[in-house]
């Protein structure tokens, strides 16, 4: 069997399609089902916010008070008749000016990380899947670090769709995660297309040529965090993320992944391991950094030299 990676025109115009393949699903309905990871983050940046907020509307509603505070305090001179002197004025107005424009860019910052958490991701999710072109002919699916579930029960989705006999296994590195993913997948209806297990994704527990699809959303970057992100430690344990990826891929298997930050090198190692049709798509800031979507054939038979590299802006 040979999957393929669903082919895309190539256009000058180089500006994201916007995705069309949400289901008219309201937001709200996708928040109600997989809920929020790293909500102490968001509820971080709402509280920043909130609180830069407020200090930037105390020093609009008592300016003068705060310019002679400075003005006593700090020994600004040159004090005019209205109250504090010109540089404590320059002084507060400033402050208070980049405090207001903090708290803007915090609650920008929590409105963009909500997004990516639950909008956004179910949208990359739909993407994703739409990279391999024939579903109905796949057995058997990884999703690696599967998290709630919103890829895999993509995946799974896809599979009833198109009247496939296949399964998709979530692969996560905690049994309380595993066991909330499959309460998801119930609640989707395609609890019978998934399976999953907690499991080593630097050693995945499955043998050579297994699976004909290997995806993941936004969950190779936290590999080998422990050591910093911009150690050499954690690039070798990312890199063995993607040898096991391509080592359980069957010959002409397509993989799939969407990450943050490190997609170059992803790239790079993926040219090293000889796969075939290697395309990239559109830069997409989600959780207030770049991203990309990589996808991949692995070859029927070793191939020499390095693979081409697209950039496939229509994914």
């Amino acid at each position: 069997m040979s999957l393929a990676i669903k082919p895309h025109l190539h256009h000058h115009n180089h500006r994201m399609q916007k995705p069309t393949s949400t289901n008219s699903r309201d937001w709200t309905q996708i928040y109600t089902i997989y809920g929020m990871e790293q909500w102490q983050t968001l509820l971080f940046l709402i509280f920043q916010a909130i609180l830069f907020s407020i200090l930037s509307i105390l020093f609009l509603l008592y300016f003068q008070p705060i310019c002679q505070f400075l003005d006593t305090f700090f020994l600004f001179t040159h004090t005019s008749s209205t109250g504090g002197g010109s540089a404590a004025r320059f002084a507060a107005g400033f402050t208070g000016c980049v405090t207001a424009l903090s708290a803007v860019c915090l609650f920008f910052a929590a409105g963009n990380f909500f997004y990516s958490a639950v909008g956004l991701h179910y949208e990359m999710a739909q993407r994703i899947v739409s990279c391999v072109n024939d579903w109905s002919s796949v057995k058997v699916a990884l999703d690696i670090g599967c998290g709630r579930g919103i890829l895999l029960n993509a995946v799974a989705t896809q599979l009833k769709k198109t009247g496939s006999s296949g399964r998709v296994v979530g692969l996560d590195r905690s049994k309380r995660t595993t066991l909330s993913t499959l309460r998801t997948a119930n609640m989707e209806g395609v609890g019978e297309y998934v399976t999953c297990r907690e499991g080593d994704v630097r050693s995945l527990p499955f043998g050579d040529n297994y699976f004909d699809v290997v995806v993941s959303a936004t969950f190779v970057h936290t590999v080998g965090k422990e050591y910093g992100h911009r150690t050499v430690e954690a690039a070798a344990e990312r890199m063995r993320v993607l040898g096991e990826m391509v080592r359980v891929l069957k010959p002409c298997g397509v993989g799939v992944l969407w990450d943050l930050l490190h997609v170059p090198e992803y790239v790079r190692r993926l040219q090293e391991l000889k796969m075939e049709d290697i395309r990239v798509s559109e830069r997409v800031t989600a959780f207030m950094v770049s991203s990309h979507i990589v996808s991949f054939r692995k070859p029927s038979q070793h191939m020499l030299g390095p693979g081409e590299v697209r950039l496939d802006w229509r994914f």
